[in-house]
This record gives structure tokens, sequence and C-alpha cells, in this order.
């Protein structure tokens, strides 16, 4: 049975993308080879949400696109301990119902979600 998801997140500099996951949001890794390294990553859910066979979403994403977000228990203050470290948010945090969103870049790799949940989680144990 699965174990565990391995995501991948495609950058236009690695070595940026790799720093910011490791000095920036400090996850723990392994360097499976020279300068590769693989990230260590909290609990995690997964959202299947409906999408139409062609065109785009109601967010104007194009069918079949995948999103990464990730989550804390208290977004003004993770937002403020993150601008602290440098972080770049490209937008304001807004109130979604599901949740308190904003986003921010990723150097190298683009932007990224931020939530604080409102939404039941799934159990962690």
């Amino acid at each position: 049975m699965i174990n565990a998801i391995h995501t991948l997140v495609h950058a236009t500099d690695a070595d940026s993308t790799r720093a910011f996951f490791r000095d920036t949001l400090g996850l723990k890794f392994v360097e499976a080879h020279p300068g590769w390294l693989i990230f260590a990553l909290p609990p995690a859910e997964l959202g299947i949400h409906p999408a139409p066979e062609v065109g785009h979403d109601e967010d104007g994403d194009p069918s079949g696109t995948h999103r990464m977000y990730l989550m804390c228990d208290d977004v003004h203050k993770t937002v403020a301990e993150l601008r602290a470290k440098g972080v770049e948010f490209t937008s304001g945090i807004s109130d979604q119902g599901w949740g308190l969103l904003t986003t921010l870049r990723v150097p190298g790799a683009g932007e990224i979600g931020l939530y604080q949940p409102r939404h039941p989680l799934p159990s962690r144990s």
C-alpha cells in the first residue's frame, strides 16, 4: 500500500530553491547525491478538486493542474517570521472561507501558497 508521497518542485535555479527550503524554511533533508537534497515534509493532506476536461477551473488553472500549499497554525505570525528572513510575499492575506491564504515567492521556482486552514483536518495519527 502507499506509505508516502514524493513531491517535486521544478526550478530554474535549483540551488536557490533548495537553499530556500533548507535555510529559510528549515526543512530537514538528506543529500542523496552531492548537492541533490531530498527534504522531509511535515504531515500532508491531499484534496481532490473537480476540473473541466478541457479549459480552466474556477481559479483559472488549466485542467490537470496540481498545486502545493504550505500550511500553518497562525498565518499572520508565520508571514511575519518569514518576512524577517527575507521572504517576498506576492499577495496579501485573504479570507477564502476555508482558510486564510497568501502567496510567497520561492527563489527559482515561482510562487506557492501559504494558508491557515479553517476546514476540518484529517487525523494525523
